[in-house]
């Protein structure tokens, strides 16, 4: 196990070093790093931005708009909040197991005596409250799997940035985005750390040692160079963050066990002529493929049933069947 000692703060920087290590360094070690960022929201792999966001707030507040190479919903992260990264080998015991990563999070939380459990699908929860969510992404034979842990952070900006689906606020019974999250800050027992001698020993608990040194890998100016140019040719580009999303003839949208997708065609003479994906559901491949999958595919219950039937679904959407799809785009 290596960990690196990332002290940047640019979410542009943070994702792309992610990236970097899962996709393009020469290496089988297993890596934990801990890292923060400033002000910024970042959403999912297959989120469409311009829906998530209120884009008038975060430009008068200098808000960071980032997409992560993960599934899952856009989080507002501040220097109240503490990112874990996992990268390691793929297995089948690594995949869509949100348990195998988060068991040791909890651990290290439960002993300072927060109350920490597992909940929901890719949550840790404190009485109920989420004060942490986890993705998963691979690449090859190397797999991500990373979350969030609310230490401190301003939930008040989560209702201000965030516009989310109001049907996911009224199928989990609640008013508003901020009850459904809470800051650990207050579950600790006895003095409470500053964030740095949290990440310090919270880094210590996932490595297992009272040493860190000899587990760091220190990015070399090769690493650099090309981390910083993830940065500038990916991470910091409209078409990544944003991306275009063109007017579509006919929308379709469910929510399920596994989250809220939209399906998004155009239909020319009965066959589908585009075809756009967005959602905050977790998957570990990325959804292009069954987006092209779609093409001159009749838009017909039996076709597209067809298809689907060849398709590995459960790796671009967890806990959503084939059976799900089709009432969301027929029923």
């Amino acid at each position: 196990m290596k960990t690196i000692l990332n002290e940047s703060l640019d979410p542009r920087f943070n994702l792309a070093l992610e990236e970097y290590v899962l996709k393009y360094l020469p290496t089988d070690e297993d890596f934990i790093f801990l890292w923060q960022n400033a002000n910024s929201v970042i959403i999912g792999r297959n989120q469409n931005t311009i829906e998530e966001v209120n884009d008038q707030y975060v430009k008068e507040h200098a808000v960071k708009v980032v997409r992560r190479i993960t599934g899952g919903g856009a989080v507002y992260h501040d220097l109240g909040n503490l990112n874990f990264s996992f990268i390691t080998n793929t297995t089948k015991d690594n995949v869509n197991n949100y348990r195998k990563f988060t068991d040791p999070v909890i651990a290290a939380l439960q002993s300072y005596g927060v109350p920490a459990e597992f909940g929901g699908r890719n949550d840790i929860l404190v009485e109920g409250m989420k004060i942490s969510g986890n993705a998963q992404a691979f690449h090859g034979h190397r797999f991500l799997h990373h979350g969030t842990i609310l230490f401190d952070a301003d939930l008040t900006m989560l209702g201000k940035i965030l516009n989310p689906k109001p049907d996911k606020i009224e199928s989990k019974g609640i008013k508003s985005v901020r009850s459904r999250v809470t800051n650990i800050k207050p579950y600790f027992q006895g003095n409470v750390p500053s964030m740095k001698d949290f990440k310090m020993t919270l880094l210590k608990q996932l490595l297992k040692t009272d040493d860190v040194k000899p587990f760091v890998y220190e990015l070399t100016p090769h690493d650099l160079a090309k981390i910083n140019e993830l940065v500038e040719k990916k991470f910091s580009t409209w078409d990544w963050n944003y991306g275009q999303s063109p007017a579509f003839s006919l929308e379709k949208y469910g929510r399920y066990e596994g989250g809220g997708v939209s399906f998004r065609f155009n239909v020319d003479n009965g066959r589908i002529t585009a075809c756009k994906i967005f959602g905050d559901f977790l998957g570990t491949k990325d959804i292009d493929t069954l987006e092209k999958a779609f093409i001159n595919i009749p838009f017909e219950r039996s076709a597209i049933e067809g298809m689907l039937s060849t398709m590995p679904l459960d790796d671009y959407f967890l806990k959503i069947t084939q059976e799900n799809i089709l009432s969301c785009l027929f029923e």
